[in-house]
């Protein structure tokens, strides 16, 4: 009877350590050795990974990112249009100049909204670049996340600290993740892989910015 009983037991710890470990392996998606949790708390506010890829420039991985949304989408609107919390968090692959960085991003805002988006973005745009130019340098593993609060604006964190006071104006948020999801994307397979598709783990076709 002991032995039934501690063979049962054995038995017992074994199934629980793979559910454990399964439940462990499922906590996190991983891209290019970054980890992203599958659920985060940001600001208040439970937000799921919708997905997560990797910035090529022709071969170089530059960055890896991952959309944070409170209910999965898997279209371009769904991401623009969602009138909920975002977030956005992107984790250097390589070495960067912040300034250059900066330019990049004000670049793609630029080749995906109109001019009159683009007007109404321009505060926060400067203020944008302002923001990289004074950080001067990422290193590889530093992140920035961008968040949208409603109610408040739009948030930037370096490697976890407040960076700017927030940006209220929508339009600037909707700018800045147009670089990622408009019509001219920093990364075709980034894009994909942010709405759900497979990440990206090789090297796709990418845009100048």
């Amino acid at each position: 009877m002991n032995r039934r009983l501690s063979i049962a037991a054995i038995a017992a710890a074994l199934t629980l350590g793979t559910a454990l470990g399964a439940h462990a392996q499922a906590a996190f998606t991983e891209v290019n050795g970054v980890k992203f949790d599958n659920e985060i708390t940001s600001r208040g506010s439970k937000l799921l990974l919708n997905g997560a890829g990797t910035r090529y420039k022709f071969v170089i991985k530059v960055y890896a990112a991952g959309l944070y949304v409170p209910v999965r989408v898997n279209t371009v609107e769904g991401v623009l249009d969602l009138k909920a919390p975002r977030s956005l968090k992107v984790v250097m692959l390589r070495d960067i100049d912040a300034n250059e960085l900066g330019k990049l991003l004000t670049d793609g805002m630029q080749k995906n909204a109109t001019r009159e988006e683009f007007g109404r973005a321009i505060p926060g745009t400067i203020r944008l670049g302002e923001l990289f130019a004074e950080q001067k340098k990422l290193a590889k593993g530093d992140s920035f996340m961008i968040d949208w609060v409603p109610g408040t604006g739009t948030l930037i964190t370096i490697n976890g600290k407040a960076a700017v006071d927030p940006v209220k104006e929508p339009e600037f948020f909707t700018a800045l993740m147009k670089i990622w999801f408009g019509k001219s994307p920093a990364d075709a397979g980034l894009k994909e892989a942010m709405l759900g598709g497979k990440a990206v783990t090789a090297a796709a076709p990418a845009a100048s910015n």
